[in-house]
């Protein structure tokens, strides 16, 4: 599966591919001075995640666009092009298209490049584009219409105890009952993250490492409640 991480400061380019002019410069000066050829542009042009999930594949790809709520307000109406027609253009590989049809770039997460024709990327089967939201904004109608929308209701009890089992084990599980009560009265006066839980009852199993050695007072300093000021 592929990965984005969106922040503040992210943008489409981002995305879908990087082209390091700079390096290419360098290195053309240096084959000058020492007398040999250039290397290929290629070597300077690395796909981002959006651009390696639209390569064209037998089969779709996975990518996953982590907390799009952070990217500024152009991010979400960037993308609707993209996405819609599953391809987009790499300017400096179509300039060179008519000398250089196809150019060997790097991709995401891959150790072999694959071959860009005429400075072209189209999908032949869509990504599966799956895209996670803290719910800290809103986002443009035309965008939301393109999406399935599915909320994530809080896992109960039971599902607690599977998660705790799963990422610390039965023993952490069994001796943590009195936490996960904690945390399930405070879950219910205010806003709390299930990470919250796993890092109390790890911590309440390692006092040495914290210096409280009163279980109930050290979870309650992690099950703080996210809205709180204090």
């Amino acid at each position: 599966m592929l990965r984005w991480p969106i922040t503040s400061r992210t943008t489409l380019q981002d995305g879908l591919y990087r082209y390091d002019a700079i390096a290419r410069l360098q290195d053309a000066n240096l084959a000058k001075h020492q007398q040999r050829p250039v290397a290929d542009i290629g070597k300077y042009v690395q796909l981002g995640p959006l651009g390696t999930a639209l390569l064209p594949t037998e089969r779709p790809q996975v990518l996953l666009i982590d907390e799009v709520d952070k990217s500024d307000v152009d991010l979400p109406n960037d993308l609707l092009n993209v996405l819609e027609e599953g391809e987009y253009l790499i300017p400096e590989l179509v300039r060179i298209a008519d000398s250089h049809e196809s150019v060997q770039v790097g991709l995401e997460r891959a150790a072999a490049p694959a071959p860009i024709r005429r400075g072209t990327v189209r999908c032949h089967a869509f990504p599966i584009v799956v895209m996670t939201s803290n719910g800290e904004r809103e986002f443009p109608p035309a965008f939301l219409r393109r999406c399935l929308r599915l909320d994530i209701v809080e896992p109960d009890s039971r599902r607690l105890e599977a998660i705790v089992s799963a990422h610390l084990g039965e023993e952490a599980l069994a001796a943590s009952a009195d936490i996960l009560q904690q945390f399930l009265q405070r879950r219910s006066t205010g806003e709390l993250a299930t990470d919250q839980l796993l890092n109390a009852i790890f911590l309440t199993m390692h006092p040495d490492q914290t210096g409280v050695a009163d279980r109930r007072e050290l979870a309650e300093l992690v099950l703080k409640h996210l809205s709180a000021t204090y």
